[in-house]
């Protein structure tokens, strides 16, 4: 089998340039992978059309660096006349009537979709396990989970089936199975990345990232779907920047701050060697690191909890069997419709969230619960906002343990929650996080460095990155 899927962007824009390869066998390629890999389940749905909208697109752009590449898109993201279903039984059977506006992006750009990717279901969970169609397996040991909720994308780029995909992140949903799968993963800043056709989970929290193999693939994806949308109201209006400008530029003098909360017990003691061992690396470089306190980061899951829970329970209320996706046999009354749709389309974590979610914005609990946990928040971000002032990023590990096996800690609902616990804290704060490779542990299995930038200073943290990427081998 061809390996032309194992490059990166820019060698296979080169390629199909000079006509040694055509988009054509690229989707080829890449929908073989996929089924040579059937068992990863990484997919929910593939598009039928694929190779068709490789022959029709005619002669290769040379200015554009997309151009007959195929791509992975989490499910929860609307494609228009391919069916979109968030991982649900209620949205089984649902295909789109219009395109979210970055998948507008992808196809003037005349890249292929490859498919949807698997993922938990509406994005509910870190394992992926709450999936409809069951949960995808990580390419380094199908038994393990892949992570989630975007375990579907970040399996497909890890097993190279595609070259990228891209994830959702509303608390850690990118980085955190980015980490567990070997991959890089970007939450850009909140805003940065329009939402517009995004399924909503949490709408204060939720952000698109790319999901790639290298560092420079990750900020060349984040050039081509970041935009102002004037269909997003949270959506920036930023200048237009390119993400790569600062790739190879010299580290030196960079101040690096390390939360005393991110190397505590609750971190796996190989993967708390690896970050000391990046530490004397950084320093031996000339970057200024420190390790300092700071308030709130133990809160913030609870934060998540309240905040999450509330919007999802608002933001859920439209799938009601009226207007579009799965509707209960033959109802007896509105009512019934209603709850025999929502408790037979729903899964039980879906619905557990969706219960807590309206009882915490239910009366006097809104004041008592969702609108403390939001003062909470503003002052985490205060205390992000105080940190980076003196310091350029903070680090720490992205996960506290490696992937797990897919039957262990199913009973237990607060452990997907503690998957998250190092990577909440940025969606809580709106800032941007990334996940890059670190290291493997003694199975064998990855863990990820967790980097966290200020406010759209996304370039600044792919130049860090990619330094490491380049120059630290942990052993």
């Amino acid at each position: 089998m061809s390996k032309y899927l194992d490059f990166d962007i820019e060698k296979l824009h080169e390629l199909l340039v000079k006509k040694e390869i055509t988009p054509v066998m690229l989707v080829e390629e890449a929908l073989e992978r996929i089924k040579e890999k059937e068992e990863l389940n990484a997919f929910i749905t593939i598009n039928p059309n694929a190779i068709e909208e490789a022959k029709n697109l005619g002669e290769v752009e040379e200015d554009n660096l997309y151009f007959g590449i195929p791509i992975a898109i989490k499910d929860n993201i609307i494609t228009k006349d391919l069916r979109t279903t968030c991982a649900s039984k209620i949205l089984e059977n649902f295909i789109p009537i219009y395109d979210a506006s970055i998948i507008t992006k992808i196809k003037e750009a005349h890249m292929i979709i490859i498919g949807k990717t698997n993922m938990d279901e509406f994005a509910m969970g870190s394992t992926s396990r709450t999936s409809y169609f069951k949960a995808p397996h990580n390419p380094h040991d199908p038994s393990r989970i892949a992570g989630g909720s975007s375990g579907g994308s970040a399996a497909c780029v890890a097993a190279s089936l595609v070259p990228f995909a891209l994830g959702s992140d509303t608390g850690g949903s990118i980085r955190q199975p980015a980490s567990y799968t070997g991959i890089v993963g970007m939450k850009p800043t909140y805003g940065r990345v329009s939402r517009y056709g995004l399924v909503a989970f949490a709408s204060s929290l939720d952000q698109i990232g790319p999901m790639t193999r290298t560092v420079k693939d990750n900020a060349q994806i984040l050039n081509l779907i970041s935009f102002h949308d004037p269909k997003d109201l949270t959506s920036s209006n930023k200048e237009k920047e390119d993400f790569t400008r600062l790739l190879g530029k010299d580290v030196t003098g960079m101040k690096i701050a390390i939360p005393n909360y991110f190397v505590s017990d609750i971190v796996n003691s190989e993967i708390k060697d690896a970050i000391y061992d990046l530490i004397s690396f950084l320093k031996q470089k000339g970057v200024v690191v420190d390790f300092i306190d700071m308030k709130y980061l133990d809160k913030a899951v609870y934060l998540y909890q309240i905040i999450a829970m509330g919007e999802a329970s608002s933001n859920l209320a439209r799938f009601d069997g009226v207007r579009y996706g799965y509707r209960c046999e033959n109802p007896t009354s509105v009512n019934d419709m209603y709850e025999r749709t929502r408790g037979e389309g729903f899964g039980s974590e879906v619905k557990r969230r969706i219960m807590v979610g309206s009882y915490l914005l239910s009366g006097k609990n809104a004041k008592l619960y969702y609108n403390k946990a939001l003062s909470i928040r503003d002052d985490m971000k205060k205390e992000f906002d105080k940190v980076l002032k003196d310091y350029d990023f903070i680090l720490g590990p992205t996960t506290t343990t490696v992937a797990y096996h897919l039957d262990e800690g199913l009973d237990d609902p607060m452990k997907s929650f503690m998957d998250d616990v190092l990577v909440i804290p940025v969606n809580m704060a709106g800032l941007p996080g990334l996940n890059i490779p670190l290291g493997k542990n003694k199975e064998n299995m990855p863990f990820g460095l967790h980097i966290i930038g200020n406010y759209f200073e996304e370039a600044k943290m792919y130049q860090l990155a990619s330094f490491i990427e380049r120059n630290f081998h942990h052993e």
